[in-house]
């Protein structure tokens, strides 16, 4: 039997390093995780099209939970950093990320 294909409009990955593990992210995860199934969010959900992943360390250690979003764009590969994540604000990001619509500027960090 051939493996499923789902399509995804991007990627969000919560770091799940001990500073943020310290600050929340297991939990922001988890929360995250239940929000996108509730929402059909979800990629492998009818109509979802958001993949969500703990990640290692993604480099803002005093300001976490942090999160990282990668998803396709004209022209090559868009990226959004985010550091001290509450779950509003992952929710805010998943839904931008599902409606292909730009990403929140709260809260961003890194490379534009």
């Amino acid at each position: 039997m051939p493996a499923r294909y789902f399509k995804t409009n991007g990627h969000l990955l919560v770091c799940q390093g001990q500073h943020c593990q310290a600050r929340g992210s297991a939990l922001l995860h988890r929360a995250l995780w239940n929000h996108l199934e509730r929402q059909a969010l979800a990629y492998y959900k009818a109509g979802g099209s958001v993949r969500l992943t703990e990640s290692g360390c993604l480099g803002a250690c005093s300001f976490g939970p942090t999160l990282c979003v990668y998803r396709a764009a004209e022209g090559g590969l868009e990226e959004g950093w985010y550091a001290a994540v509450d779950f509003p604000l992952a929710t805010r990001i998943a839904q931008a990320v599902h409606d292909g619509a730009a990403l929140p500027t709260e809260q961003k960090y890194g490379p534009e």
